[in-house]
């Protein structure tokens, strides 16, 4: 497949800042490893199903990026993930240490599912499988991860570059936009893949849906392009060591400061929790990410955290609120 892209060399995507860290870079970090702790949540409950659709904007967590979002009359599923591990095997690979906050069968009817990228936390074959059976939505993810797709019986997928758009419908548009991050499921296939993060438009409210990525100048270009955001999804998890991880993953301050540089009216906090994927303990992102909201002035925009299961409608318009976080 012949691809015309400025970020694209002929063999590998790039980001807009290149990444430093290679092999040398990851085995230094796999031998001086400092782990925070991770324990088995046995006790969760799932949350109540939600409606089959809203036209007004709402937004159900799931698990680590899988949200469910509803406006305009239209389902859409971002990163979806109920596997029990993150891995191309059954029997090793990061597991989940909390089981999905709802139950793949109490979803509503999808019409439309998000891929960022295609590493096994976000592209995840055995789900995507089960969706496009029972469902038949419309795929969306980044260049070159459709013929991927395709080779395990996953159709019905449109490819984009960033900064390119279509149409989920009468009332709502999508764009693909930078991220910095990178892909692989193998060892010999890294950067052939895109990776991508999206913007939705629908019904008077805009959404922008981060995947995976780290700090860059892509916020203000999204911000430029887009701007008044209604409801940013973003991520603050697996982000230590942060010389290490800095490049890909946000911290929970970066992810604050992202905030405030989209000029989001809400955001919404992501990719944490699930699975142990670098050295930030399980509780880590959230505790660090609830010091950073005290101390710093959001105006009159907010930064949600959303319990496992939890839905939370986005108000069409913003009320005074006194607290940073519910």
């Amino acid at each position: 497949m012949t691809v015309n892209s400025s970020h694209f060399d002929g063999r590998h995507f790039h980001n807009i800042i290149p990444r430093r860290n290679g092999f040398g870079a990851l085995l230094r970090w796999l031998i001086s490893r400092r782990h925070g702790p991770w324990r088995e949540v046995t006790d969760a409950q799932f949350g109540a199903p939600p409606p089959s659709s809203s036209e007004q904007l709402r937004v159900t967590f799931v698990n680590h990026s899988t949200f469910l979002l509803q406006v305009a009359g239209v389902n859409i599923l971002t990163d979806p993930i109920w596997s029990y591990r993150a891995s191309p095997v059954s029997w090793a690979g990061p597991r989940r240490f909390r089981p999905p906050g709802i139950r793949l069968e109490d979803v509503p009817r999808i019409d439309v599912v998000l891929i960022s990228h295609n590493h096994y936390d976000h592209m995840d074959i055995a789900t995507l499988r089960r969706l496009a059976s029972e469902h038949s939505p419309v795929i969306y993810t980044a260049l070159r991860n459709g013929r991927f797709l395709a080779k395990h019986g996953i159709g019905n997928v449109v490819e984009l570059d960033w900064w390119q758009s279509g149409m989920l419908g009468p009332e709502a548009k999508l764009t693909a936009v930078p991220a910095q991050h990178f892909s692989a499921r193998t060892p010999f296939d890294r950067d052939r893949m895109l990776w991508c993060g999206f913007v939705v438009e629908a019904n008077g409210s805009r959404i922008y849906f981060a995947g995976d990525t780290g700090m860059g100048p892509h916020f203000a270009q999204i911000a430029q392009q887009f701007p008044a955001v209604d409801l940013a999804i973003l991520p603050i998890g697996a982000y230590r060591p942060e010389w290490f991880m800095g490049e890909v993953h946000m911290s929970p301050t970066e992810a604050v400061a992202a905030h405030l540089q989209l000029g989001a009216r809400v955001s919404v906090a992501c990719h944490f929790g699930t699975f142990d994927l670098a050295d930030d303990g399980q509780d880590e992102p959230l505790e660090v990410l609830r010091d950073v909201l005290r101390k710093t002035n959001l105006g009159e925009t907010e930064f949600w955290v959303h319990g496992f299961g939890e839905g939370r409608d986005v108000p069409a318009q913003v009320r005074e609120r006194k607290q940073i976080m519910r």
